[in-house]
């Protein structure tokens, strides 16, 4: 019977093996049902959860919460993180007991980070399975999540669910806030209309809004706009010399000249026939305000030999 003793250890070796594997797989469901889905790791429970002889797969995130840290973008990160593990976490548990969601963070495990060699957070790594079905060939070598797609939860199911059995049933939650702001300006802007809609429908209205948009544009709006010009020149000067410059507060200025001659010529068509006043003195504004125009004009392209009162 001693002779025999080690042959039969030798062939019950791989069923022990199976039943430690086994046990490890139980550890691990129980672990993720104990945290809604998300495996809290330690040094001992990330060796069991990457074992070589694993036949499951697992989603790794190595995170720095403590506000000691302060990492910002594993603050903004985690809540993604953990609405896509509570998404998985309501897949049937044929699907789900094959892929893990796990946690790992930096204050209660430095060892683990440098033996990953993760020197930034957050970081995602994806363990393909070593064994089973789903066996990959690239296991020993971890994927990482590109970041470059977001924090959000959206893009970080979508990829994930590359090495999951089945696709991650991930839903974006309601934008309560956004809907609530889109019905209050609907509502808004219903109960207002009785009272917008004479101002909408009367042509004065829209004809100041075409002069003033006439004025603006004629004056070098959308030259400054296209060119980045500033408002003004460091030294204070507001007139940009020759014509292929203009800064922002010359159509200021222009827009200003143009509205007040429009509004002088104005007068003269509709208040000058009736009051021999009113003609010299608009007449007279007019010939002042084109005075300005000219001088402003000699400024600008200087050489100018021209000019009326200025």
């Amino acid at each position: 019977m001693l002779i025999f003793s080690p042959v039969l250890s030798l062939l019950a070796l791989p069923a022990l093996v199976l039943a430690a594997q086994g046990s490890a797989h139980e550890r691990l469901v129980k672990l993720a049902a104990e945290n809604n889905g998300i495996i809290k790791l330690d040094t001992t429970t990330f060796d069991l959860l990457t074992s070589p002889k694993r036949d499951w797969s697992a989603s790794v995130h190595f995170t720095a919460l403590d506000k000691k840290r302060r990492c910002g973008p594993c603050r903004e990160f985690n809540p993604s993180w953990v609405a896509v593990a509570k998404a998985w976490s309501k897949v049937p548990s044929s699907a789900r007991d094959s892929h893990f969601f796990a946690t790992l963070e930096f204050e209660e495990n430095h060892a683990t980070f440098q033996k990953m060699g993760v020197q930034s957070a957050p970081v995602i790594m994806n363990f393909r399975p070593a064994a089973g079905p789903r066996k990959s060939a690239e296991h020993g070598t971890p994927v990482h999540y590109d970041l470059s797609s977001g924090l959000d939860a959206q893009p970080l199911a979508e990829q994930l669910s590359a090495f999951t059995p089945v696709p991650i049933p991930f839903r974006p939650p309601v934008d309560w806030t956004k809907w609530g702001t889109v019905l209050f300006f609907a509502l808004s802007g219903a109960l207002s209309f009785r009272f917008v809609a004479p101002v909408l429908r009367n042509r004065w209205v829209w004809a100041i809004i075409t002069v003033f948009t006439s004025l603006v544009m004629t004056s070098g709006y959308m030259f400054t706009r296209i060119r980045g010009m500033p408002m003004a020149a460091p030294d204070g000067s507001w007139i940009a010399q020759g014509f292929q410059t203009q800064y922002g507060q010359e159509t200021t200025v222009v827009a200003t000249l143009y509205g007040l001659l429009s509004a002088g010529f104005l007068m003269l068509i509709l208040v000058a026939p009736l009051q021999t006043f009113a003609f010299y003195l608009w007449s007279g504004i007019v010939f002042v305000l084109f005075s300005v125009l000219v001088s402003f004009f000699k400024v600008k392209n200087r050489g100018y030999p021209f000019k009326l009162i200025l």
